[in-house]
C-alpha cells in the first residue's frame, strides 16, 4: 500500500463518519420499521432493498473497530458516502419529515433531519 492509498482510506473513513449521522443502535432501531423496509430498489430477488442491506451493513461497519476495517469494508463505507451525497443533493421542497426521499438516506445511515 502506498501513502496515496493510506490517505485515501483515512479520508474515506473520514467521510463515511461525516456522512453517517446515525448513531448503530438508531439505524438498527429504523431498520426494523415499516417505513425503512418500505422504500428503495428491490433486489434483484425481490427481497429486502439494495439500501436496506446496505444499512444492515452499515450497522456492521459503525461498529467494527478502525483498525479491523478490510479493503471491502471501505470500499462500501466509499458506496454510501457516493449515494449520501447524491441523494442529498435531489432534496425535495417542503417537509421532508415524513418521505421516501428522507427514509432511503436513513436506510443509508443519514438522517437530514439531523444535525
Amino acid at each position: 500500500m502506498t501513502a496515496g492509498d493510506g490517505d485515501e482510506r483515512e479520508n474515506t473513513i473520514a467521510a463515511f463518519r461525516d456522512a453517517v449521522n446515525l448513531t448503530a443502535a438508531e439505524l438498527e432501531r429504523w431498520l426494523e420499521t415499516d417505513e425503512s423496509r418500505g422504500v428503495g430498489q428491490k433486489k434483484d430477488d425481490g427481497s429486502e432493498s439494495v439500501g436496506h442491506e446496505s444499512g444492515r451493513r452499515i450497522v456492521a461497519l459503525l461498529r467494527t473497530r478502525k483498525a479491523d476495517l478490510t479493503d471491502d469494508d471501505v470500499a462500501h463505507m466509499r458506496k454510501v458516502v457516493g449515494y449520501v451525497e447524491r441523494h442529498t443533493a435531489q432534496r425535495p421542497d417542503g417537509d421532508i419529515t415524513r418521505t421516501p426521499w428522507r427514509y432511503s438516506l436513513m436506510n443509508w445511515g443519514h438522517d437530514p433531519r439531523k444535525s
